[in-house]
């Protein structure tokens, strides 16, 4: 029986995606299926996909392939996950009982980046105090793990793809804003690639961030292109 679907954006993710579909399966929990939504990737992706036995989907950018992964999902709930991410061992089955034990429609978790160094480390432990903070104000949550109830995203209505930065915590506004209940999860914490931070540089990383959440706390969400980012 299908509980959960797994949604993940993926385009050329053939250096990641292998560990996060394998930490998957080496979880307790098996009542899931995995869906993989792909924006035309030009190296070996789809066949790990194939080979792990993922439904496949067209993608595009995250919001869309995550909308698109949705409309063939058999699971009452929603996880969405970037291909970056890895689960700790056997932390699924107690992430998706604590969602369920406090009642929440949409959830996410602090997150502890794979492959950084110790700033990396501490920028990480920063990100998860405000996210800590923001959950009773005005959430931030983060698409490498964002769990939610199937009935909760049709209300929602999904990701919103006008906008070009941030589609995560623009649902969880959302969300907050229709009254459901948004939380972030404390029972582990979930791994994730630091390659923006190595790709882009930390200093300039951390001032988009700073910008995006100035923008949006101001001004609204974030829909020009000039101020987004380059997915990959």
């Amino acid at each position: 029986m299908v509980e959960l679907s797994i949604i993940i954006p993926t385009f050329n993710e053939e250096e990641y995606l292998p560990r996060l579909l394998e930490s998957i399966k080496k979880q307790n929990y098996k009542k899931y299926e995995i869906i993989v939504a792909d924006a035309n990737s030009k190296d070996n992706t789809i066949n790990i996909a194939k080979k792990h036995k993922c439904k496949i989907v067209k993608g595009g950018k995250p919001a869309r392939g995550r909308n698109n992964g949705v409309k063939i999902s058999k699971g009452r709930y929603l996880l969405f996950m970037d291909a970056d991410g890895m689960l700790p061992n056997n932390s699924l089955d107690k992430l998706i009982k604590e969602f369920k034990n406090k009642d929440l429609d949409v959830a996410s978790v602090y997150l502890s980046p794979l492959d950084g160094d110790i700033l990396d480390d501490f920028l990480y432990f920063l990100w998860d105090i405000w996210e800590r903070i923001m959950q009773y104000i005005d959430p931030y949550l983060t698409g490498a793990f964002l769990l939610c109830k199937k009935n909760t995203f049709k209300k929602i209505g999904g990701f919103d793809e006008s906008l070009s930065v941030g589609e995560d915590h623009g649902f969880a506004r959302v969300a907050d804003a229709k009254g459901f209940k948004v939380r972030i999860l404390r029972k582990a914490k979930v791994g994730t690639s630091a390659r923006r931070f190595k790709k882009e540089g930390r200093y300039l990383m951390s001032s988009k961030f700073l910008f995006w959440a100035f923008h949006r706390s101001y001004f609204g969400e974030v829909r020009s292109k000039s101020i987004g980012y380059k997915w990959k």
